[in-house]
């Protein structure tokens, strides 16, 4: 029906008659000539109707946007003068000499030059992804996955894939179960990872595994997070961390260079625990130049208990951030940093400007200085690299609150203050603690199938807050782009893990017997990682949400408006599933409990 499309005119088809389809992007009548542009997926062209064609300039006149036509002509240049340097096709337009209506368009719900609800967007998504924004996003994507699959490919790897039907497998959020109908009051759990299927792949010998390929968590959402998404699945044997990170950073670096010309050069490497004591989060942002600085050691003899609490107890921490130039701030502009960080637990946000370095105590300014003396302010001066102009930002609490809220806070006043340096900055972070400890139980940080870092068995029991675990996360622009780990491929080293974890041997066999029962047969060592590819598309294209990297996604409550998804199920499905819904008396009807 076609000889190409709209966005691939240009001036090389001058004096050619082609043929093109696609969607009224916009029509206009200047002085009797009627100027259309001509919309597909591959861009925009003009077409020009002269009214001494009566039959095809009538039918051009009762177009209206969104009408899909077919229509042919002659490609000339633009007049001198009309070219548009903005447009593929700017050099050049049509003039139409036939035109056929395909389909007329109702008047839209949406209005293309106004901002939507996402509501209205994901209900009308077919027309929501004839927006050259959003389908050249999802164009781009397509070109990633490509480029990936071109480059593992070319270094050995196998796209091997996994069962969506499978068995629950402990990945940090609920599973999304699927009924039985064979299996009475039995249930398939939708996968969340193919964790422990890449592993048996790689005891099955196939050396290097990758898959593109859906997951699904039942978690609260935000705009980096839906209920299924698409991970890059990377496991390999015989390579160590090193092997492993060696390989994803030069995926990476090519998918960079080759989308965007952009080069990332050699990314730098930081442990979990400078991460965290430096930027107050595992996967900081080093475009932001502001870092926390512990000062406990400073403040243990003052009379403040404010401070000198938290500096005295082994759980405590104080930190400052220095922000260059911040002594500006206004007093409302402090106190709403003090809210902020409010959110993250902390009880306040102690300041202290220094209006002039050399002058001592009387060129600073803050609430607490009198709780100061001389000495202790001129060190906390000294070890956060004040100077004249600055504004010091206090936390003091325990570690957690004051990690969570300054590397918050840290974030925020990097973007309200326009300190961002540079575009792309990416990172390694490395030697996470193997367990996090609530309640006196420890729980895997990653996963339990991750191996301690140089540890024996024996060594890891004695010593499992000490851990650390064998796994990194690649990072970019304060985003977890992936994480990956070495595996456990020992049955002893397995077993410990999950006996620290309070998994008994029965829990255990019921869990994850086929894992374990693998194990016995000469297990390779194997270490992979996985990328969230819907997170790295919207990096790149610089979208706000995954929402906008993916053809059909759900709402921000999990639903899909397109279909009213999800929806109650036929009776008597139900039956044949032996499953009986009920309502409660307090629930919408369309809640289930």
């Amino acid at each position: 029906m076609r000889t190409d499309y709209c966005g691939n005119i240009n001036s090389s088809y001058i004096g050619q008659t082609v043929t093109l389809c696609g969607w009224v992007n916009r029509s206009r009548d200047l002085g009797g000539v009627i100027f259309l542009d001509l919309r597909d997926r591959e861009g925009i062209v003009q077409v020009v109707f002269d009214p001494d064609l009566v039959d095809v300039f009538n039918t051009a006149n009762s177009l209206r946007n969104e009408f899909c036509v077919q229509l042919s002509g002659e490609v000339r240049a633009r007049p001198p003068g009309q070219v548009n340097k903005d447009m593929s096709t700017g050099e050049i337009e049509m003039l139409g000499k036939s035109l056929t209506i395909l389909n007329k368009a109702a008047p839209l719900p949406l209005d293309w030059n106004q901002e939507n609800s996402e509501e209205q967007r994901l209900k009308y998504r077919y027309l929501d992804l004839r927006r050259p924004l959003m389908s050249d996003r999802l164009k781009f994507r397509a070109k990633v996955t490509s480029t990936v699959r071109r480059y593992l490919e070319n270094d050995g790897f196998l796209d091997i894939e996994t069962p969506i039907l499978t068995k629950a497998t402990p990945e940090g959020a609920r599973d999304y179960l699927v009924p039985s109908r064979t299996h009475k009051g039995q249930f398939f759990a939708l996968p969340q990872s193919p964790q422990l299927f890449k592993q048996l792949l790689m005891m099955s010998g196939l050396d290097k595994y990758y898959q593109i390929v859906k997951c699904f968590r039942d978690e609260d959402l935000r705009a980096d997070r839906q209920p299924e998404f698409t991970q890059i699945d990377i496991e390999t044997t015989f390579l160590d961390a090193d092997g492993v990170m060696a390989i994803t950073e030069g995926l990476i670096r090519n998918l960079f260079q080759k989308m965007l010309s952009v080069d990332l050069g050699e990314f730098p490497s930081m442990t979990y625990a400078d991460a965290m004591r430096r930027f107050g989060s595992d996967k900081p942002d080093l475009r932001n130049p502001l870092e926390l600085t512990d000062i406990a050691d400073l403040l243990k003899n003052v009379e403040f208990k404010v401070f000198s609490g938290p500096a005295n107890d082994a759980k405590g921490r104080v930190a400052v951030i220095r922000v260059p130039g911040g002594a500006k701030l206004s007093r409302k502009q402090i106190d709403d940093y003090g809210k902020f960080v409010g959110i993250y637990g902390a009880k306040g946000l102690a300041w202290m400007k220094v209006n002039d370095l050399a002058a001592g105590m009387d060129g600073l300014q803050s609430p607490i200085l009198k709780f100061l003396n001389e000495d202790v302010a001129k060190d906390i001066l000294e070890r956060s690299g004040a100077q004249s102009g600055d504004i010091l930002l206090f936390g003091a609490d325990n570690n957690t609150v004051v990690t969570e809220a300054l590397g918050a806070l840290r974030l925020k006043l990097g973007e309200d203050l326009g300190l961002l340096e540079g575009k792309w900055k990416p990172l390694w972070v490395v030697d996470f603690p193997m367990f996090e400890e609530f309640d006196g139980q420890f729980h895997a940080l990653h996963h339990p199938f991750t191996a301690p870092r140089d540890m024996t068995p024996d060594e890891l029991a004695a010593n499992p807050a000490g851990a650390l675990s064998n796994a990194y996360d690649m990072v970019l622009n304060g985003c977890e782009l992936g994480g990956g780990s070495v595996r456990i491929h020992q049955q002893d080293m397995q077993a410990k893990v999950f006996s620290l974890l309070g998994i008994s041997e029965e829990e255990a066999e019921v869990k994850f017997g086929f894992l374990l029962e693998a194990l016995k047969f000469g297990a390779p060592p194997h270490a992979g990682l996985a990328f969230g590819l819907d997170r790295l598309v919207m990096l790149m294209t610089g979208a706000t949400s995954i929402r906008d990297v993916m053809a059909f996604p759900k709402t921000n409550t999990a639903a899909c408006p397109l279909t009213n998804a999800p929806g109650e199920a036929n009776p008597e499905q139900l039956k044949e599933l032996s499953i009986q819904t009920v309502i409660s008396s307090t629930a919408t009807p369309s809640k289930v409990d």
